[in-house]
């Protein structure tokens, strides 16, 4: 087959696979089925160093015992960094709210203040454009105390989850596939009696839905999704240095 076929049947196949998977994201988005940010499958090498913006939605996760449900917008500046060629931690800072809602008891909204994470992921393989990524990753947010009910409510938002992710790279693209468990902790301080609840236990485990999309050689865009486990949206912009 001459070469210059070769790249178009290439480009078309790319185009294809770009459609698909952002149609997959609009219909997500519609849904409200995506998932906390698991990074995807590309990392940095020894001593090098990812930064990126990145924003991170929970539209709607259940809390166990019929306790209500919780609500999260989330801005984060990335920080990764390669300790070696195959493993990378990950950092990440920023701000972030919370909105609790509960049948008996109305909403809650505590307005926006400081979140962070951290993080590492593992390559367990590599392999004719074909990776195998572990990770582990945890979101806190500390957003600012509000008065409800003449009471002083004050909480706090733990994100845990774990990944294995599979991806293959057709250089316009590098779409990833994989399963999560995760799981929240919403941690409420109502004047000074404390109080855990977590998140459902029934919607712990996802699947997991993702791409990044380079836009240059050291540009690229990730997008990803979950179809099972939580209802939240994360994208970011990412620079390699």
């Amino acid at each position: 087959m001459p070469s210059y076929v070769k790249k178009v049947l290439g480009f078309r196949l790319s185009l294809a696979i770009i459609f698909f998977f952002l149609s997959t994201v609009y219909c997500q988005l519609l849904t409200s089925s995506f998932a906390a940010p698991c990074y995807g499958t590309k990392m940095p090498e020894k001593k090098e160093i990812f930064t990126g913006l990145q924003s991170y939605v929970i539209f709607n996760r259940n809390l166990e015992h019929d306790s209500g449900k919780l609500r999260s917008t989330q801005e984060f500046l990335l920080l990764s960094y390669g300790v070696y060629d195959w493993l990378a931690l990950d950092l990440k800072g920023g701000a972030g709210n919370i909105k609790k809602h509960s049948s008996g008891t109305g909403d809650i909204d505590y307005p926006t203040y400081l979140a962070g994470g951290y993080g590492f992921r593992v390559r367990l393989y590599q392999a004719n454009n074909k990776k195998a990524v572990f990770g582990f990753q945890h979101i806190s947010v500390h957003p600012k105390t509000v008065s409800a009910e003449g009471s002083k409510n004050k909480a706090v938002l733990d994100d845990w989850q774990f990944s294995l992710l599979g991806s293959y790279d057709f250089k316009k693209l590098t779409p990833y596939l994989g399963m999560r468990w995760s799981r929240i902790g919403y941690i409420h301080w109502k004047d000074k009696n404390r109080q855990l609840v977590k998140s459902d236990p029934a919607r712990d485990i996802g699947v997991i839905l993702g791409f990044d999309l380079p836009l240059s050689e050291k540009i690229w865009l990730n997008l990803e999704g979950s179809v099972a486990d939580s209802e939240a949206a994360a994208f970011s912009i990412n620079y390699a240095f």
